[in-house]
């Protein structure tokens, strides 16, 4: 006989679930009911102990020791609302600001804006140059009296005391020359746009220069008037030509720029100044970016030197980021490599000598920064596995590591000048992200930002637990997680819905707060589907070996590890076996559409969101880095391209592509369509006009993921 009191709790417990909401698509990606709030805005200021931020009455300034104090005024708000400011940045005494405005996107990183200029002391607001608009990567000189900028892909400098304003190159010309930012290809697959620095006495600008005359066109059809327009840019698919990229060096008051001699190579990655003297770090690699050589640029004199002073090389591929520190004894520098089979972090010096300061079967993830006068190194690393992310430091003789955030989850952190205090992020697979100020040991100062009102409603919905699994995979075991519907039933027979990336860069099985994804994960498993994801091999932080053991051939060994995981999920008791489906984006749509051929037998359904089809349409620095050439490859792309296996298909295959993506060319979805066809194969399509590989804008991401439910509900 059950006791009124439990009877009671028992009444108060299915009327709460009874209550909780349903997830949908709307509350998602129009309501954006998931989305929480950030700590945006806050800005180092040069002594470490001071911060900048964007707030009501302007920008204001604040001590780290008290971040919810007052602040002082440095730019007030009618200046910031005077002409609609998107972002700023100060010069190198803080008595001056540069102001960006009217920001538009180019590509991914790339945007033009306009500039003013504001001075702290006078109050004075002036437009940077207003008779060459719109600019980009606008910057101060070290010594604060210069500004650079690229126009019309020419580099100039304003001489702020006198107003004037130099021409550096006078050659830049679209679709053919670029001077101090990259092209296309550069900026998605070396992260860069910004291709010029300055020298610490402020005397040089180094730049590079793009000849792209060589490099063939792609054109995009744009569906907006009477007659559609036609975008024309330079795009490199794999075998074909890249820019010749040479570097140079300039006097920053004009004159003639002199080219910098490198000798041999195809690419030039990073360059990079030291703060403190006049040395400049170059990095060049060759076309199997299987070499990447450093060189030292040393202006302490008059007279310019060049050395190259140390060369990685690889069976594979070395991989370029941006984890390149230059120490302030003018003999050395921190870098990441690969070489022991982890990436971890390496003291080189000029004179060619190399000492390994971490070492472990964990990959080091980024540099935070360094602290030269106590010598200590920060950094984040997947130490504790794949799927989680933690803060470190350590000394620079490889001495006291400390571990300054929780080791499970994931943690990020942005430091102040002179690594003082740090603002940290976590959060993990089913908690928002939580803001604190914590100083250099990892204590906690202040909570910025807890997420309580996202989390508030969150607890609206009935959600399930994101739990972390292991697959054993085709050869060995894969991390995964899985979401169950809240009212699982271990008797029942569910679908599956595999959520997919698979590829290098990206793992998609983190032990982080997903948002977006999260959500709609949320609602299927609402709708009845356990929902799954998988990192197979090639995917990052467990070791250079499993990272590069897709080499020559991407897409073969994750296809197996996919039909491996679909055939153990089968073998489950509350698996439906005969209705697991799949969907990527990307790469993870080159491998839904892989899964959906190679491995049709074990996949119902398949949602390919702007596919690569074939790696022969896609760009070279990507695709040869872990390809190589067509030509000197010619099995590993034709047996990995799911254009050719198109007559395997069984089941129900959904094609989504943006006809305005730059990126991965709408080319891919139309190649694949004429496979389809005459294989007479039949497959659903919709593609959305415009949009780029983020579809995304207005309603666009609400209308995308109501069709991939009703897709789903009607096919899995």
């Amino acid at each position: 006989m059950i006791s009124g009191r439990y009877l009671l709790l028992l009444l108060l417990t299915i009327s709460s679930f009874s209550q909780a909401q349903d997830i949908t698509v709307e509350d998602i990606w129009k309501n954006y009911s998931f989305f929480g709030s950030s700590v945006e805005g806050f800005r180092s200021m040069k002594d470490g102990n001071y911060f900048s931020k964007i707030s009501k009455s302007g920008v204001t300034k604040h001590a780290f020791s008290d971040p919810d104090g007052e602040g002082e005024v440095l730019i007030p708000a009618n200046i910031l609302s005077k002409i609609d400011m998107d972002d700023y940045e100060f010069n190198s005494d803080e008595t001056k600001a540069l102001l960006k405005t009217s920001q538009r996107s180019v590509y991914r990183r790339s945007y033009t804006a306009v500039y003013y200029l504001y001075d702290l002391e006078t109050k004075e607001l002036q437009a940077l140059d207003a008779t060459r608009t719109p600019q980009t990567l606008a910057e101060y000189s070290p010594n604060g009296k210069k500004v650079s900028f690229i126009y019309q892909n020419d580099l100039y400098v304003k001489d702020i005391a006198s107003g004037t304003v130099k021409q550096l190159t006078k050659d830049g010309k679209r679709n053919e020359i670029i001077n101090g930012t990259t092209d296309w290809v550069y900026e998605e697959e070396f992260s860069i746009t910004k291709a010029y620095g300055w020298s610490p006495d402020s005397k040089y600008i180094s730049f590079l220069k793009f000849n792209e005359s060589k490099v063939r066109e792609f054109t995009m059809t744009y569906y907006k008037n009477l007659y559609p327009d036609l975008y024309t840019f330079k795009y490199p698919k794999a075998g074909e030509d890249n820019s010749c990229v040479t570097a140079y060096m300039i006097a920053s008051n004009g004159g003639k720029a002199k080219e910098i001699k490198l000798g041999d190579y195809e690419y030039i990655p990073r360059l990079k100044w030291s703060g403190t003297s006049n040395q400049l770090v170059i990095q060049t690699m060759n076309r199997h970016q299987n070499s990447l050589k450093y060189h030292l640029v040393d202006m302490t004199s008059k007279k310019m030197s060049v050395k190259t002073f140390f060369e990685e090389t690889s069976k594979t591929y070395v991989e370029i980021d941006d984890n390149l520190l230059i120490l302030k004894d003018g003999k050395s520098i921190l870098r990441t490599s690969e070489a022991d089979g982890y990436n971890h972090i390496y003291l080189l010096g000029f004179d060619g000598t190399s000492r390994q300061i971490t070492s472990g079967n964990w990959d080091v993830i980024e540099f935070l920064g360094i602290d030269e006068d106590a010598n200590m190194i920060y950094y984040t690393a997947a130490e504790k596995g794949a799927i989680h992310k933690g803060v470190y430091k350590i000394g620079l003789d490889g001495n006291n590591k400390t571990a300054l955030s929780s080791e499970e989850g994931h943690n990020d952190a942005e430091f102040s000048n002179g690594m003082k205090y740090f603002i940290k992020t976590y959060s993990n697979a089913n908690t928002p992200p939580v803001y604190s100020l914590c100083d250099n040991s990892g204590k906690e100062i202040a909570v910025l930002e807890d997420n309580a009102q996202l989390k508030e409603r969150l607890s609206n919905y009935t959600l399930s637990t994101k739990e972390f699994v292991k697959f054993k995979g085709h050869e060995m075991e894969l991390n995964g997680w899985m979401i169950k519907p809240a009212d699982f039933d271990p008797s029942k027979k569910y679908p599956v819905y595999i959520n997919i990336y698979c590829g290098p860069g990206h793992n998609t099985v983190s032990d982080s707060w997903d948002t977006g994804g999260y959500a709609y994960h949320q609602l299927l498993a609402q709708k009845g589907y356990v929902v799954v994801s998988v990192d197979p091999r090639g995917t990052m932080y467990r070791g250079a070996d499993f990272k590069k053991s897709t080499y020559l051939e991407l897409g073969k060994l994750e296809t197996e590890d996919l039909i491996a995981v679909a055939k153990e999920l089968q073998t489950y008791d509350y698996v439906a076996s005969d209705r697991i489906g799949i969907m990527g984006w990307s790469y993870g749509g080159f491998m839904t559409s892989l899964a959906m051929t190679k491995g049709a037998d074990y996949f119902k359904m398949g949602i390919a969101v702007a596919p690569v089809t074939n790696w022969r349409y896609y760009d070279n620095i990507y695709t040869e880095r872990f390809m190589r050439t067509p030509a000197e490859n010619e099995g590993g792309y034709d047996q990995n391209s799911p254009i050719n296996f198109v007559d395997q298909l069984k089941g129900k295959y959904l094609l989504i592509h943006g006809s305005g993506d730059d990126n991965v060319h709408y080319q891919n979805t139309m190649e694949m369509i004429t496979a389809l066809v005459r294989a007479d194969k039949q497959f659903d399509l919709f593609i959305y006009p415009n949009k780029n590989h983020g579809i995304y804008g207005g309603n666009t991401r609400n209308h995308l993921y109501n069709m991939m439910l009703d897709y789903t509900l009607e096919n899995l």
